[in-house]
């Protein structure tokens, strides 16, 4: 996959209070994946090329010193671009707090981040359960992911899993499986269910998605589910 390294970031968000947990924030999208998930809501940015520079992005932060608390890393998928790492360490030095939100393909790039304490936050997207994966994904990245998570259970960086379901690809007896492999693995805390948002441009065109988890009992005692959207 060609990536655009002198322009890598696709646009801007220059301001959320919902991306980053109590923070201020803006949102690099940084153009281009490795995942081509069939509920995808961002096939513009996926397929598209980058717009901004990086130069120019930090020129843009340098106007939101003590005005944001942070900076979130999203996509496409953030930790594809060769720089990522110089790049963050850039905004890290500017005194930003640093989210990735990442599909968990990268951990190595991930491992050199949390060893260089470069980031404060992450979020990491759960696809699905290896018989699912590839479907829904198409791709073949489940043990890159694995192994991500892994590396966050051995580190002390907070991060969140995090879910997006649409009915047609994802039940109950799924979910509950990929919260069975979350806890087996030692993870304890919330875990998100995003559901699908209907109407949205997608990279597969799908039906509607029904609500079909909120009165299910799919939690354990150490794994507490959460909705969202």
């Amino acid at each position: 996959m060609k990536q655009n390294v002198s322009a890598p970031i696709y646009s801007i968000t220059p301001f959320t209070l919902l991306d980053y947990p109590h923070q201020s924030a803006c949102i690099f999208w940084f153009a281009g994946c490795n995942m081509r998930c069939l509920y995808c809501y961002n096939p513009e940015i996926v397929y598209g090329k980058g717009r901004i520079t990086f130069d120019k992005a930090l020129q843009f932060l340098k106007s939101r010193v003590n005005l944001l608390d942070a900076v979130v890393f999203s996509g496409g998928e953030c930790l594809l671009h060769k720089k990522a790492v110089s790049f963050i360490k850039e905004v890290k030095k500017m005194g930003f707090l640093i989210k990735i939100d990442t599909n968990g393909s990268q951990p190595d790039i991930l491992e050199e981040l949390i060893q260089k304490e470069l980031i404060n936050y992450v979020a990491l997207d759960f696809k699905a359960m290896p018989a699912k994966f590839a479907k829904i994904t198409q791709s073949k990245l489940f043990i890159p992911f694995a192994k991500s998570l892994l590396l966050l259970l051995h580190h002390t960086v907070p991060f969140e899993v995090r879910t997006t379901v649409h009915s047609d690809l994802l039940n109950k007896r799924d979910i509950q499986e990929m919260v069975f492999f979350l806890e087996n693995l030692g993870y304890s805390g919330n875990y998100y269910i995003q559901h699908f948002i209907n109407g949205s441009s997608t990279i597969e065109k799908l039906g509607h998605s029904f609500k079909e988890l909120e009165n299910q009992n799919i939690g354990t005692e150490k794994i507490k589910i959460h909705f969202r959207g």
